[in-house]
């Protein structure tokens, strides 16, 4: 009669042979006759990873001509690792952090381009009109560099965005004529 241990193991399969040795698994195959287990061999398809990932059961199974038992296992892995699902869980937590600090920075950036589009249609804009344009730049400047702090951004993304905004706005002072950029000197 065969019998049947299943048992959830989460150390190495090559220490399994000395920890069923100390069960003292026995079968009867014949009703006066006892066998002790002896040895326990793995297939060469299977893995020691797959072994200390996941659940092994044993059964014994004993044929019918042979007076030997041998023992089947089977290694069945877990869903997912603890240290993975971790992983999983701390990247969900910095993409959402970061889209928020990207979103931040991008609202930050079309307010300020929106403000001197207006400015820039305005036929009679006076020349104080660009400094409430200035502490929006300013916000989005400090929006910009925490983005860069944490990682966020890259800092060349960071640099070419506040570059963008310095332009448009130095483009629009030339235009209403409030800046008159320097001539350049002739290197002769």
């Amino acid at each position: 009669m065969a019998t049947a241990l299943n048992c959830c193991l989460s150390s190495s399969c090559f220490s399994l042979q000395s920890k069923l040795n100390s069960l003292s698994l026995k079968t009867n195959i014949n009703s006066s006759s006892s066998y002790a287990f002896k040895t326990l061999s793995f297939s060469s398809n299977l893995s020691h990873n797959l072994f200390s990932k996941g659940n092994l059961s044993f059964s014994t199974v004993t044929p019918k001509p042979i007076h030997r038992s041998f023992v089947v296992c089977e290694a069945a892995p877990k869903k997912k690792a603890d240290s993975a699902a971790k992983r999983a869980r701390q990247a969900e937590k910095r993409r959402v952090y970061h889209k928020a600090k990207k979103s931040e920075v991008k609202t930050r950036m079309r307010k300020v381009l929106e403000a001197l589009d207006v400015l820039r249609k305005k036929p009679d804009a006076a020349a104080e009109e660009i400094f409430p344009i200035e502490k929006l730049i300013a916000e989005a400047y400090s929006v910009i560099d925490k983005a860069v702090k944490v990682g966020s951004l890259h800092r060349n993304t960071g640099a070419r965005r506040k570059s963008r905004l310095a332009r448009r706005k130095k483009a629009i002072e030339i235009h209403h004529g409030w800046y008159a950029p320097a001539p350049a000197e002739n290197a002769a």
